[in-house]
This record gives C-alpha cells, structure tokens and sequence, in this order.
C-alpha cells in the first residue's frame, strides 16, 4: 500500500511518516516546500500514484486565523477539497484531520461524531469546511478530529509547561476548559489501523479515553519532573482571554471506532505516563 502524506514536516506529520515507515509501508513524506497542497496540478501529481492520502497540512495559528481567515480557509479547506478531489480521481482514501473546534465547547457529555457542527472560531470553522469539502468530493473518506495534540516533534503545551515550571515557583492554569490530552503518535497508530482494517469512510474521534482540565493537566506534567504538583494553582479562562474562544468542553466520544471494530486511544493518563519521556526528553 503505498501512502502521502502532507503536512509531513509537522509534529503529527513527523509521528504519521515514522508509523507509516516502522511498519515497512511504502510512504511519501511531503512538506511544504515540496508539495504546496493549495495548487492543484501539483496536488494532483503527487496523489496520481498512491492508494492513501493523509492530509495533515494545515493552519492552526488558531488566534492568527481570527484576523486572517481568508488564508486559513485556503490551507483548511480548498486544499482538503483539492486532496479529496485529486484522490478520488486516482482510486485512493483520503484521511482529513479534523479538529474539537469544529464544536461550540457548550456540552456536558462526550460529543458524538454525528453531533451537529457550531464553531465558534476562525480557526474552527476554517477546519468544519475542510471536513465537508472533503465528503463532498470524495465518498472514500474517513475524517479524524483530534484535539489537545502534544508531541515530540513540535512546540506543544507539555513542552511549555516544562520550561515555565523550570524557572517558575508557581503556575497559574485554567481549571475551566476540559478536554482530552493527545499524542500525536497515538493519533498516527490510530489512522493506520483504521485503513489496514478497512474502517467504512466516515468520521471518527481520535482523542484519548477519559477528560481533565488544562490545571490538572499540568499537574500531571509537574509531577512527571519530579516537582509538587501543588505548585500549579487554578484560575479561569477570563484571566487568560485570547483573540479566538476556546471550547470549555472537548470530549469527544468514540462510539465509531467501537462499531467499525478499531480499539480507541487509551486514557490520557497512561498515554502521557508512556508519551512524557519522549515529548520531554
């Protein structure tokens, strides 16, 4: 089976491409200076020969997008379409991944995959286009939203808080926004097992299992350094406004992957405990 994917230089694209290669498939990695996935000829080049396309090229200055949302709808959305289309063309899957934003963050309960799209953000409805673009030009599809992504490969909250706990006697977090921290290895082990077992096109939530706060986040980061946790203090999201809004709900529910018979991620806590050397090293 061979396999591109876009956004390869990223930190999910970094973790898909090593998946992808550890498991001796026959992968494409594509950056931005080698593919520009918004020009469609060239688009259409590079999917001509593969049987699946990972697109995980995106904008996600999610605060940038509030004040340019033109280009952010292009990276989000037209290049989804041109991918979707392109791969329809050559007989291939397209894998579109998607984001929690696409939510209004206003629930109490898990997000259902067919739960109906309300983003609240540039940013969030830049990748609700994206999403549909890509079932309407392409039946063989499957979308994964994520969220609360950290990872190796890139700048990410764990890394952050690590540098600021360093230099710091104390941290202030919000307690108020909820959600599920993610690996992006554990995002790319999810997308390969969903296409080698032929999961129906569809979407799907690859987020971990269970739900904690950004302030007990955190905690769980402090304590894996060795610090007291109690040096992470609460406060609220109106302490910290940023130009985008962020959901104060993110957990989304992963009764698809239960149907089409593909084990969802684990708990945060055991995917950090396994992840954390390796983010933080």
């Amino acid at each position: 089976m061979r396999w591109l994917v876009t956004g390869a230089g990223g930190m999910l694209g970094t973790d898909m491409v090593a998946r992808l290669a550890g498991a001796g498939h026959d992968v494409r990695a594509a950056d931005r200076g080698e593919l520009d996935v918004t020009d469609p000829a060239a688009v259409e080049r590079a999917v001509r020969d593969v049987d699946v396309v990972v697109n995980c090229a995106a904008w996600t200055a999610v605060d940038d997008a509030e004040t340019t949302e033109a280009p952010a709808f292009t990276l989000n959305a037209v290049a989804p379409q041109l991918l979707a289309r392109a791969a329809r063309v050559a007989g291939a899957r397209l894998v579109q991944v998607s984001t929690d934003y696409v939510f209004d963050g206003s629930a109490t309960s898990p997000y259902a995959e067919d739960a109906p799209l309300a983003p609240r953000s540039a940013y969030g409805r830049t990748k609700a286009a994206g999403e549909w673009a890509v079932r309407a030009e392409n039946p063989d599809h499957i979308v994964v939203r994520t969220a609360w992504l950290y990872g190796a490969h890139g700048g990410c909250f764990p890394k952050t808080m690590a540098r600021l706990a360093a230099d710091r006697d104390e941290l202030q977090v919000v307690a108020d926004q909820v959600g599920q921290p993610t690996w992006t290895a554990d995002v790319a082990d999810l997308v390969v097992r969903l296409v080698e077992a032929g999961a129906p096109s569809g979407t799907y939530h690859g987020t971990s299992a269970g739900a904690v706060s950004w302030h007990g986040f955190t905690r769980a980061i402090v304590a894996t350094l060795g610090k007291d946790p109690a040096m992470v203090k609460e406060t609220t999201s109106e302490a910290f406004v940023r130009p985008a809004p962020r959901p104060a709900y993110s957990v989304l529910g992963h009764d698809a992957l239960t149907a089409a018979g593909v084990a969802p991620i684990g708990p945060w806590e055991e995917r950090w405990a396994a992840a954390a050397p390796t983010v933080l090293a």
